[in-house]
């Protein structure tokens, strides 16, 4: 028997190539998560949307201030500022409010508003101030950001009735978002369950289901919303006018998604290991969740990170429409009606504030959605 001999391999000569180790075996979902990574605009997209998410999960904590409370209408924005009255820096951010100083305005004779720099009021994260229940059962006072004093600080103004733009923009993203997450779960369970059963049965059946398919796809969307608006009363509860909208936006958009799911379904009917689980008397059930559900996913992950931004403009549209949520619910589309004339938008263009919100929300999503096209189908 030979002697294992004990001394260590000698170093590899200069200019080799030495081979790595094999990377141990990795899931798909490690793989697409490590392609998502090289992607920076992908990254980005999913750091806004954790952000987006968080925003609308913890809006009473974040907002400034109670989004229904009135102050002075159409009040310009307060940025923070770190500097005193004589210009000198100064470590706590401020604000300063407005208010008529004692020169008149030599053509009209009022008072000229401007900033009062002899009552600055002092900024602080994790501040005192309106009081609200977090999830609604957890009574707290405290704030991110806003004034230590507890008085009203609007850092992208107000709208006519007074109310801070941003603690409004803050709570619309709460509405906004649930509207675009129920409509796109709503269309992806029915689109994906349609599209797989359609394409994978054939036939008659998926003849028929198809021509209904493109009936749906046939109507006018816009002048329908328009013509279903009349169909609710003035006086109905919101939960009733939201699930209305709601429904009518899932029963137009479903149609596309199972569209595209019946293609991949019958590319994947023909491949060869769905050909053998029906060799071998697997049952229908069986073959389309095992086999082609999972297959099917990666499509469908990436068509709703795509559609969750067109269901965003399409209620921010209607909103601005008046047919989407009504008050008290707060809403982007809603706050877009202060914005239907153009005195307003020339005179008080703080109020375009939610268009902000949108596309930042529609870029983020969309820039996550071609980041999971690009990590989940590299070629």
């Amino acid at each position: 028997m030979l002697a294992r001999d004990p001394s260590p391999p000698p170093p590899p000569a200069e200019g080799s190539i030495v081979a790595k180790p094999a990377r141990g075996n990795e899931s798909y979902i490690a793989l697409v998560w490590r392609r998502l990574k090289r992607s920076w605009t992908g990254m980005a997209g999913l750091w806004l949307v954790v952000l987006l998410l968080v925003m609308a999960v913890f809006a009473e904590f974040l907002a400034p201030m109670d989004p229904k409370a009135t102050d002075v209408g159409f009040a310009p924005p307060q940025l923070p500022s770190f500097h005193d009255k004589d210009g000198n820096l100064v470590a706590r951010p401020r604000v300063y409010a407005l208010a008529d100083s004692t020169d008149l305005d030599p053509v009209t004779f009022q008072p000229i508003v401007g900033p009062d720099y002899d009552h600055p009021r002092l900024l602080g994260f994790f501040v005192e101030g309106a009081p609200y229940k977090l999830f609604g059962l957890i009574p707290a006072d405290r704030h991110f950001f806003a004034s230590m004093d507890g008085q009203p600080v609007h850092f992208l103004g107000t709208d006519k009735f007074g109310r801070d733009v941003l603690s409004r923009a803050i709570f619309g993203s709460r509405v906004s978002l649930m509207i675009a997450l129920t409509v796109v779960f709503i269309i992806t369970v029915i689109g994906t369950t349609v599209g797989m059963v359609s394409g994978y049965f054939g036939g008659r059946f998926d003849v028929w289901m198809q021509r209904f398919v493109e009936l749906v796809l046939a109507f006018p969307q816009l002048p329908l919303y328009l013509a279903l608006t009349t169909l609710i009363p003035v006086t109905a509860p919101t939960n009733v006018f939201l699930a209305f909208v709601i429904i009518v936006m899932s029963a137009l958009g479903w149609a596309q998604m199972s569209r595209e799911v019946r293609g991949k379904t019958l590319a994947l009917a023909r491949i060869e290991y769905v050909r053998a689980a029906m060799a071998v008397g697997a049952t229908d059930r069986r073959i389309i969740l095992q086999h082609i559900f999972p297959n099917v996913m990666s499509h469908v992950i990436v068509a709703v990170t795509l559609a969750i931004p067109t269901v965003v403009l399409l209620e921010s549209f209607l909103g601005f429409l008046g047919f989407a949520v009504k008050p008290p619910l707060i809403s982007w589309g809603l706050m877009l009606q202060d914005t239907a004339t153009y005195s307003v938008i020339g005179t008080y263009p703080w109020i375009l504030s939610p268009v902000g919100f949108v596309l930042i929300t529609v870029f983020a999503f969309n820039a996550l959605g071609d980041g999971l096209r690009d990590a989940v189908d590299p070629y």
